[in-house]
């Protein structure tokens, strides 16, 4: 096995080649490792289907955007989960074109919560950034983590709303993870990843480019269970990301609007083109009922616990009988509870407990504020 110091290394060199993703997670599938990608040399990476440009990239990376990313990886609550990896999302994992890996700067166990995308107008109405407001609150208080782009506008309310009431948030940026767009962001940027997440698929270091932020727009949809629309223009990222969020086999909600506002438009069309509508989050926790469920059944095989779960109805239910869960049951209290604490008290990794503690909170056994959890 490679350490983690040299995967790490072959990793950034492979993101950083640019070029097409596939040939490159077919590469690593086939061979193991990111290192041993790099070992194969330039007829294996050609023969696989990457570019000459990418080749040659992979063979001469650009020594100074390697050095700002290894610095920047250095620094602590930084991260890099590569595709090899098994803290990989799962609802990534099986999206369109996943990346090679993600950068993430907080607590990356924040992206096997169950989620919700908020998005909307960076212009939105008074009653717009209200209705983001609320939603993200009372969703979270049902439990869900709040994910949006930490754009202006719908974005900026929804993670400001989660922070406030101590719920879960992070945010999926389309710039490098050291950066933020807009810039008057960088300190909301920073509160998301102290208490919550800012994932990127770029490096350190990139700056903001207009085709990076639809592209980060599929992670959002693809990481969430569904995409909640509250205010958009006809034309507009949020409905790029309705649309991707659709393409993925997620819900698509939007929240209807005056047939006088501008901003209604785009959730209007959405309606029109077989969106739920919502007026509350009771809506949205419906419509995910049967994802959340198959979420759970997929962590279930992701532990190797066949007797964990049982199916009961439309979600799964555990069974504390399983030596593990009663182990966590155990060392959870009616304090709020870290995960190193939880580490400690169990023996059990971190991968594998935030994935029991999704499966748990599903069932209502347990809920969480700022990574602390609690049983209910």
């Amino acid at each position: 096995m490679p350490s983690p110091s040299t995967e790490h290394g072959a990793l950034l060199t492979l993101v950083l080649s640019g070029g097409p993703l596939q040939p490159l997670r077919n590469l690593i599938d086939q061979l193991g490792s990111a290192e041993a990608v790099m070992a194969a040399g330039r007829d294996v990476w050609h023969a696989a289907g990457c570019s000459p440009d990418q080749c040659t990239a992979i063979r001469q990376p650009d020594p100074e955007r390697l050095a700002h990313a290894r610095a920047w990886l250095e620094a602590p609550d930084h991260h890099l989960v590569g595709w090899a990896t098994p803290d990989y999302p799962p609802l990534l994992r099986d999206s369109p074109n996943p990346p090679l890996a993600l950068f993430i700067a907080g607590d990356p166990i924040q992206l096997w919560r169950p989620a919700i995308a908020l998005v909307g107008s960076r212009i939105p109405s008074a009653g717009g950034r209200d209705n983001a407001r609320d939603f993200s609150t009372q969703l979270v208080r049902s439990g869900l983590t709040i994910a949006s782009g930490l754009a202006a506008g719908v974005d900026a309310a929804a993670h400001r709303a989660a922070l406030a009431c101590s719920g879960g948030t992070y945010a999926v940026i389309g710039t490098g993870p050291d950066l933020a767009y807009p810039r008057h962001h960088r300190e909301l940027q920073a509160q998301v990843a102290t208490h919550g997440a800012v994932v990127s698929e770029y490096p350190p270091g990139t700056p903001p480019r207009s085709g990076q932020f639809p592209a980060r727009n599929r992670l959002l949809a693809a990481l969430t269970l569904g995409t909640v629309v509250i205010e958009a223009a006809e034309r507009s990222g949020a409905l790029i990301t309705a649309r991707l969020a659709s393409e993925a086999g997620r819900e698509v909600f939007a929240v209807p609007g005056s047939i006088h506002n501008p901003m209604a438009r785009g959730c209007h069309r959405l309606i029109r083109d077989g969106a739920s509508l919502v007026t509350g989050p009771e809506d949205i926790l419906e419509g995910i009922a049967n994802l959340a469920g198959e979420l759970a059944k997929g962590l279930q095989n992701r532990l190797l616990a066949p007797n964990s779960i049982a199916s009961s109805g439309p979600g799964p239910t555990i069974t504390l009988s399983d030596p593990d869960y009663q182990l966590l049951w155990e060392a959870l209290g009616y304090d709020p509870t870290g995960m190193d604490s939880l580490i400690e008290r169990t023996g059990l990794t971190a991968a594998n407990l935030s994935s029991m503690l999704l499966v748990m909170e599903l069932e209502g056994r347990v809920s969480s504020a700022y990574g602390r959890f609690t049983r209910i």
